[in-house]
């Protein structure tokens, strides 16, 4: 076993690694300092997201630790990005992932280096450890995965049920403004206006560049491990939380997976789960280091004989948009998802019963329904989840079961099965499993949505023939909550879900005639089935405040023209580094505009403001986007600006039309 004596180690803020076509990366690594003479293994971390002043936070309760125990971890910046060369041309490109595989390989040669190397990273870090993993790098021989997707087009940011997602054009705007950011002068003192200039002149438009791809097509192919399962041999342990958008890829992963594989998803957001929130936060890093030292070190540490799944079982709360906690407890499954037992409910005129009974349901939802779904993807830790239902479920049509004689544990991903007609050729449903509290409180458990021309294929869709009825069938997100007796099991179909989604081109009508949801079940205890260490880390990044951050999420009407209106400020503050000074702050603005009888005037803005300075150098990009869409295509455009000391020295405005295609 490791030894408990931690090992001193040096960092590098800046380790020159150059690829094959000369662009030089630059990683920050961590290393212990007698590791030449007793090599260790590598963890890379490779991210777009600016090592200097982006995940130092992160950065500095995590990878010190490991390397204190016996490893040099490496924190990567991407090509184009943070203090690294060149540009970056999309998101998990042939060219990242050759880089990640290039870099790979030069760490397992350095003689630092046991020859073994690992890759861990969460979101984007995520995405390109399983999609390394799948080219099979020689000595990449474990990963763990942290809030990913197995498959880009249906389980990503851009698309979903074949609905476009509001969050492609808001991440986009994120990734303008990130790549948008110039290197650390310090650390390149000779050519850093050189690199900013190349990057802001040459970096791609993103949201446009996915919205041209409104199918299943190749292009999401690429980089979607699920295309080929049995392509990753790495050992994978997968993680996941249920505040999150990324909850379904570790039930695949343990689903699929030939090659060793775990899962834990626990009631968090988007974060490392030992600071993640909601909590219970869990001891990652110990969890992490037993996994790395089976795996990368060949030590027995009992990480085979884990329960394959391990899922947090959320107890029923009163519904609000932030938690700091949730209550509930910690589950230990061996088995397979699919193979849990289901409980199958039929949607009636009467509500929701045990046995098939008459249904005839008409749907027409005003396009502001789902103003209470939260974001997307909660992240960052504001009023992001979602609350009381109860104002989307006056838009929607509901059907509830009488109160529950006893509790029931969802464990797993529901599945609904309707029998509709559509008197539009386009139209979309959002389907949400509830637990409509005794007080009459509407929280959600899972939810689904469906665009109705990719009923049968995401990647040949076909408009639905008007007022004819079609069975479709569509899966809600895993989720693990135990629904308490005297509640009541509601199910909410609407045809809209604004602003998660984008509306179709025209007010649609549904008439249900048939439906019926299958639930998995799993009954459980009332104690915990495992549990965690306590959360550990390292020492916190030091900084010096500027400007305190804070977040706001606010909604107006107007009603001269009946237009309302979200508005989401994320100011993430502005902080000096105390140990080498940089300072940098940033501000994300989103808006989403929409009149509640028209989906025609549904329009979504971005602005991100980024501040970088130290020794007298001040710099500062201001990147803009915006969307909306008449009855044939969707109109993008996106400016950016920047300024050198307060003077203008760069602006550049971006403009497409894109056709849309059954969306």
């Amino acid at each position: 076993m490791t030894s408990n004596i931690l090992r001193d180690i040096t960092e590098n803020p800046d380790l020159g690694i150059t690829m094959a076509d000369g662009t030089r990366l630059s990683a920050r690594t961590w290393i212990p300092v007698d590791a030449a003479e007793a090599p260790v293994p590598a963890i890379l971390e490779f991210l777009p997201y600016r090592k200097r002043d982006g995940t130092t936070g992160r950065d500095c309760l995590t990878h010190p630790y490991f390397a204190k125990r016996g490893y040099a971890c490496i924190r990567a910046d991407m090509r184009g990005n943070g203090d690294s060369e060149g540009v970056m041309e999309d998101e998990y490109s042939p060219q990242e992932l050759s880089d990640a595989v290039e870099t790979i390989n030069w760490l397992a040669a350095q003689p630092w280096c046991s020859g073994t190397v690992g890759m861990m990273g969460i979101s984007w870090g995520g995405f390109n450890a399983l999609q390394v993993a799948a080219l099979q790098p020689e000595a990449l021989k474990a990963i763990i995965t942290l809030c990913s997707t197995v498959d880009r087009y249906a389980d990503d940011i851009h698309y979903k049920g074949g609905c476009l997602l509001n969050e492609n054009l808001g991440w986009g705007g994120t990734m303008w403004s990130y790549s948008s950011k110039a290197p650390d002068p310090i650390l390149r003192p000779d050519d850093w206006r050189e690199i900013w200039m190349d990057r802001l002149e040459n970096e791609p438009f993103l949201a446009a560049k996915w919205l041209e791809h409104q199918r299943r097509d190749t292009y999401w192919e690429h980089g979607s491990v699920c295309e080929d399962y049995s392509a990753i041999k790495a050992a994978t342990l997968a993680i996941g939380g249920w505040g999150d958008a990324y909850k379904n890829a570790p039930p695949a992963l343990i689903e699929n997976l030939t090659a060793p594989a775990k899962a834990i998803i626990g009631p968090w957001v988007h974060k490392y789960p030992h600071f993640a929130i909601p909590e219970p936060r869990i001891g990652f890093l110990q969890e992490a280091l037993r996994w790395w030292d089976h795996w990368l070190k060949e030590e027995d540490t009992g990480v085979q004989n884990d329960p394959l799944y391990r899922p947090y079982l959320m107890e029923s709360v009163a519904p609000k948009s932030w938690y700091t906690e949730r209550p509930g407890r910690w589950l230990a499954i061996n088995d397979k998802p699919s193979t849990l037992p289901r409980e199958t409910w039929h949607l009636s005129d009467t509500g929701l019963q045990k046995t098939p009974a008459s249904l005839s349901k008409t749907i027409n939802s005003p396009q502001t329904c789902g103003a209470h779904s939260g974001e997307y993807c909660a992240i960052w830790l504001g009023p992001e989840l979602p609350d009381d239902q109860r104002g989307d479920d006056a838009l929607s049509a509901v059907f509830q079961t009488e109160p529950l004689l006893e509790s029931r544990d969802i464990v797993g991903a529901p599945q609904i099965k309707l029998t509709l007609s559509c008197d539009r050729p386009q139209g979309q449903i959002a389907v949400r499993l509830l637990d409509i509290q005794p007080n009459g409180a509407s929280a959600r458990i899972t939810y689904g949505v469906l665009n109705l021309t990719h009923r049968s294929s995401h990647s040949a869709p076909q408009p639905m023939t008007p007022d004819r009825a079609e069975e479709v069938m569509l899966d809600l997100d895993h989720i693990a909550y135990r629904l308490p007796a005297g509640h009541r099991l509601g199910i909410a179909i609407s045809t809209a879900y604004w602003p998660l989604i984008w509306p179709s081109p025209e007010v649609t009508t549904l008439t249900l005639s048939k439906g019926a949801i299958s639930i998995p079940m799993r009954p459980s205890g009332n104690t915990d089935e495992w549990t965690f260490e306590k959360p550990e880390a390292d020492t916190p990044w030091q900084t010096e405040t500027i400007r305190e951050a804070s977040n706001s999420r606010k909604t107006t009407t107007d009603w001269t023209t009946g237009i309302v209106t979200l508005e989401i400020v994320d100011d993430f503050g502005k902080v000096k580094d105390s140990d080498h000074g940089l300072i940098n702050g940033s501000i994300a603005r989103e808006w989403y505009f929409i009149n509640p009888d028209d989906p025609l005037s549904a329009n979504a803005r971005t602005h991100w403001s980024d501040e970088l300075e130290r020794d007298g150098i001040a710099l500062r990009t201001e990147a803009m986007s915006e969307m909306y869409a008449d009855a044939t295509h969707f109109h993008l455009s996106g400016r950016m600006e920047a300024y050198e000391n307060n003077v203008l020295v760069f602006e550049k405005d971006v403009q497409r039309s894109i056709l849309r295609d059954n969306l």
